[in-house]
């Protein structure tokens, strides 16, 4: 990516003096600011320019020139905060890319030393190598990071045994904004007298932090709130004697505004081995809220609420209905964690606990849960179900957001203050869905709080004073997990009062007299109105689209703010998102690409809008594995992003070669295969060179060959007999089905299809193969052919579905090609109702078989199973999954994720070290594992190339395996 200053000329020698001296990167480009202009919060500020910084100077030298240049600093974490703290209209430093390792592990001492930028779940994964694990885990775990969670003191669902982030940090390598580096802790008397005889800024620090908590040592004695998920405000109670003077603790929570966190040493604590979820369910949330007291005798390490506002979302959205369908009776639950030193101890805690919640008049269901999918299953719907439901599925309607999104009151009075809770969100005519820590009083709350009118956003304020008053009359706390930011910095007043609000202001001024880190956020804070992502300025903007986005009334631009920032799609793990998985790289993350298109379509900062190269660069990168689509919780769709940029970003610019004669395969193998020789020298040198060379091909990179027999010449010569339009095998008597003969397995790999008609015919089907060639343009929609893709849905739907037999199903054993008559062509043609039921007509080989259930004679001994990220995107990998699992006794299946192939995308000089890198992540392991003899099948042709390249095994395809099974 070019890192020109292009929004901004005075960043310029800013930007040169970094760009020379760093050891790790910046980027000041429009792609890159866009990138970091909106966390998970309501907020949107565009920062000046983002630093990737490798080590602690790379730290320094920036907090240092951006001093001298008077520009605000925002230490970022994931980008994961819901009341905007990772947002600013500075410099944003992100650790995450590079500063993320695990220094150091103590088993004896149980405690790790980590950068800022590792991942919560990649401390977790480490500790727990050990039995050990780092107790909080917000629903973020896979992605967040331990400098994000210290700076908003973030807790989960475990901080009933583990505690808030705060309780777990013991201490902190930390650097003012004057470039003073020192560690940080607890202070006895003796090394408070030692730091301040040394002198120096950390003695001045010392001295005046000690002052402060002197001179309001009462006031936060009197009015801090005696509750667990007290998160708001500053942690002025740990300056106190009775906390040991610990100024690192002091520091958690202060959401990047006082100093940069350079490392950390923080508690690890023995992780559960015997665990045991129940899960309750009640006639209402209340009644859940009110069976807290009654919970707390078992000693839970974990209590958590689901109300019936997330369900009957996830349900009037057909999501997540597996998961549902293990939920109890009952329209609000609690998901309840057990733990015991053994098994033995489990079970008898676990008979006790649930005889007790039987005999409960409040409870009108028990389910216990050991099933170890089962409970990941339910989980999911915790930490998933709100930002499933983020978007209101009438368009007129305000979406559910966040903003008070986790108030926190004594969990003995939950109940109560739910009920109080709800009464004021009916008052305002607002809808909700609550969900949260029941054990710890925390309650998450998507609420419909209209942000995009002026009267929409006076209701809000008014609301936020009530809730704020509430609260507090509870003697709870504003925020119980989230931080204040700016959503709630404002109304620090009615829980604090205005002296200990002034105490805060202090604080940070000792640590930041100049006011250059995360200014506006809990201290002198923006208005809580300021700054909105989608406030009355704003309008969804009108984008004319070939495709069509017609599960978002709105078109385009509503879609692009499907996004809300939640960043599922960082997570090291699971199939989103394969390009930030082999990177680490923001762009190249679903929610990256996202944010760039959104602010593409906003039209307030890229100069070039549809012709900008840095967005062209990140979307080239995707891999079209449609992983977003089903993965992601509110099912952003970049492929069909990536096919409409591509349409546009070529319109009046020229294109490469490669595009040309990757995306027009379909039209131009089945002409040149007629010759299968003189289409197989590209393999030969020095054609090969030359033609790599125009291709833009990695030297290593195989391109598959032609064989010397195509399926549709097979299919001629083998048919029992033929029509007019259609090759026939089998009896004429026989029921039919129809195999689409797709270009590539037709050409390079035709094997599968043979092997698919064969199955058939066991099955007792007359199959049919079409004489004229049909190809559903696949290809075309990866590089933006649209207008070509269009052509050849046409002739599809013109020339071959007027001749298919009626109500004959079409087998498509590519999942890139049944994944266009699954969801391109509806994408196309949503309202013609051939395309409807040809979309309802194509199926999966094994999808068919589920109905002809033919018996498995022959099963093979073990295998590894890899499926193509198309079909677990669709959804539609279970059939394959199921089958495969008959037909192998011991089956791997060793990943989520995708390969790395995707077409072309393996072979390119510019991606293929990120399809090596995915490669070799899960699946090959896993192959390398099983030994000489395995047997590795997958369902991609990409796939299977690329696997068999990677691995030089043979890789079969399921129709073949179903063959030899049958």
């Amino acid at each position: 990516m070019n890192n020109l200053a292009l929004h901004d000329s005075n960043l310029a020698d800013l930007h040169d003096s970094l760009s020379q001296q760093l050891s790790g990167e910046c980027d000041f480009t429009s792609a890159a600011v866009a990138l970091y202009s909106s966390d998970a919060s309501n907020y949107r500020q565009v920062p000046k320019g983002v630093v990737f910084p490798r080590n602690t100077n790379d730290i320094k030298l920036t907090v240092s020139l951006c001093a001298k240049a008077g520009l605000p600093i925002l230490m970022r974490g994931g980008g994961t905060s819901q009341n905007g703290q990772c947002v600013n209209e500075g410099i944003v430093i992100d650790c995450s890319r590079f500063m993320n390792r695990i220094l150091e592990i103590d088993t004896d001492k149980r405690c790790a030393v980590i950068e800022p930028g590792v991942v919560c779940d990649a401390l977790k994964h480490e500790a727990q190598k050990h039995g050990l694990t780092f107790g909080p885990d917000p629903a973020t775990h896979s992605r967040c990071t331990l400098g994000g969670m210290i700076g908003n003191n973030s807790c989960g669902p475990h901080s009933m045994m583990a505690g808030k982030t705060v309780e777990n940090v013991l201490e902190l390598e930390v650097m003012t904004t004057e470039g003073e580096i020192f560690w940080i802790g607890p202070t006895t008397d003796d090394q408070y007298n030692d730091i301040v005889a040394r002198g120096g800024k950390q003695a001045d620090i010392y001295t005046k932090l000690k002052s402060l908590g002197d001179q309001y040592a009462e006031d936060i004695r009197q009015h801090f709130p005696n509750i667990k998920r007290r998160v708001s405000g500053f942690n002025l109670d740990q300056l106190l004697p009775e906390n040991h003077f610990n100024v690192a603790r002091g520091l958690v929570g202060t959401e990047g505004t006082c100093v940069s966190i350079l490392r950390a040493k923080v508690k690890l604590i023995e992780n559960p081995q015997f665990v045991q979820l129940v899960v309750l369910g009640f006639e209402d949330i209340f009644k859940a809220g009110d069976l807290v007291p009654h919970v707390m005798p078992f000693e839970p390490i974990a209590m958590e609420g689901l109300d019936w506002g997330i369900i009957g979302g996830l349900n009037a959205r057909n999501l997540r209905q597996q998961e549902i369908a293990l939920l109890p009776d009952g329209r609000g639950w609690l998901l309840i964690e057990l733990a015991a030193a053994s098994e033995a101890a489990l079970q008898s805690k676990t008979t006790d606990f649930t005889q007790a919640m039987e005999n409960n008049a409040l409870v009108k269901s028990v389910k216990p849960v050991s099933d170890a999918r089962e409970v990941t299953a339910l989980w999911s719907i915790r930490e998933q179900g709100a930002s499933a439901t983020s978007l209101s599925l009438n368009p007129s309607d305000p979406d559910p957001v966040v903003g008070w999104e986790d108030t926190a009151v004594d969990p003995m009075r939950l109940g109560d203050y739910l009920r109080d809770l709800y009464a004021l969100v009916d008052r305002y005519g607002y809808s909700t869905s609550m969900y949260g820590h029941f054990g710890d009083g925390c309650i998450h709350a998507r609420m419909t709080f209209d942000t995009r009118t002026e009267a929409g956003v006076a209701k809000w304020r008014r609301f936020s004073e009530e809730i704020a008053t509430l609260v507090v009359s509870y003697g709870g706390s504003l925020s119980g997990e989230h931080g204040d930011g700016q959503a709630k910095a404002e109304f620090l007043p009615i829980m604090f009062g205005d002296k200990l609000v002034d105490a805060f202001r202090q604080f940070k001024e000792i640590w930041d007299p100049g006011g250059v880190m995360n200014p506006g956020k809990v201290v002198n804070p923006f208005a809580m109105d300021e700054n909105l992502r989608y406030g009355p300025d704003y309008n969804t903007p009108e984008v004319t689209s070939t495709l069509q986005f017609v599960d978002d009334v709105g078109g385009l631009g509503r879609a692009t703010e499907r996004c809300i920032g939640m960043g599922k799609c960082r997570a090291a793990s699971g199939s989103m998102c394969p390009s930030f998985q082999a990177t680490n790289e923001e762009r190249f993350s679903t929610r990256g690409r996202a944010h760039l298109l959104h602010e593409l379509i906003r039209g307030e900062i890229f100069e070039d809008g549809w012709n900008d190269n840095n967005i062209a660069h990140s979307l080239e990168h995707c891999l079209s594995c449609k992983a977003c689509k089903s993965a992601c919780p509110t099912k952003v769709d970049i492929a069909a992003f990536k096919a409409e940029f591509m349409s546009r970003h070529y319109q009046q610019k020229r294109r490469p070669i490669r595009h040309y004669v990757f995306g027009f395969v379909g039209s131009w193998l089945p002409k040149v295969a007629k010759i299968p020789a003189l289409a197989n020298l590209t393999q030969k040198t020095p054609v090969k060179q030359l033609a790599y060379r125009m291709l833009n091909l990695d030297a290593d990179a195989k391109l598959p060959a032609v064989t010397s027999q195509s399926f549709s010449t097979w299919s001629k010569l083998h048919a029992n007999y033929n029509d007019d339009h259609f090759y026939w095998f089998g009896d004429a008597k026989l029921p039919p089905v129809v195999v689409w003969a797709d270009t590539v397995n037709s050409h390079y790999y035709p094997q599968a299809l043979k092997a698919t008609v064969h199955v058939l015919q066991k099955c007792q089907y007359r199959v049919g193969v079409a004489k004229q060639h049909f190809c559903c343009g696949r290809p075309l929609y990866e590089y933006g052919f649209l207008d070509k893709a269009k052509t050849q849905a046409v002739q599809i739907i013109q020339n071959l579905y007027p001749h298919l037999p009626d109500n004959t199903k079409v087998i498509v054993q590519e999942p890139a090609c049944l994944s266009v008559f699954k969801d391109e062509l509806l994408k196309l043609f949503p309202n013609d109702d051939t395309a409807r039921d040809l979309a309802v007509r194509t199926m999966s080989l094994t999808q068919f078989l589920d109905a002809a259930q033919p018996p498995i004679l022959n099963p093979l001994p073990k295998a590894v199973l890899h499926l193509h990220c198309h079909d677990k995107g669709l959804n539609t990998d279970a059939s394959e999954r199921h089958w495969m699992q008959q037909c192998v006794t011991d089956l791997d299946e060793p990943e989520e994720a995708c390969c790395g192939m995707a077409g072309t995308f393996g072979q390119s000089k510019t991606t293929r070290h990120i399809a090596k890198t995915l490669v070799n992540r899960n699946i090959g392991p896993a192959i390398d594992k099983q030994g000489d003899e395995v047997v590795v099948i997958s369902n991609g042709f990409s796939c299977r190339g690329h696997i068999a390249a990677e691995k030089h095994t043979r890789v079969l395809h399921p129709a073949e395996v179903l063959e030899r099974c049958l």
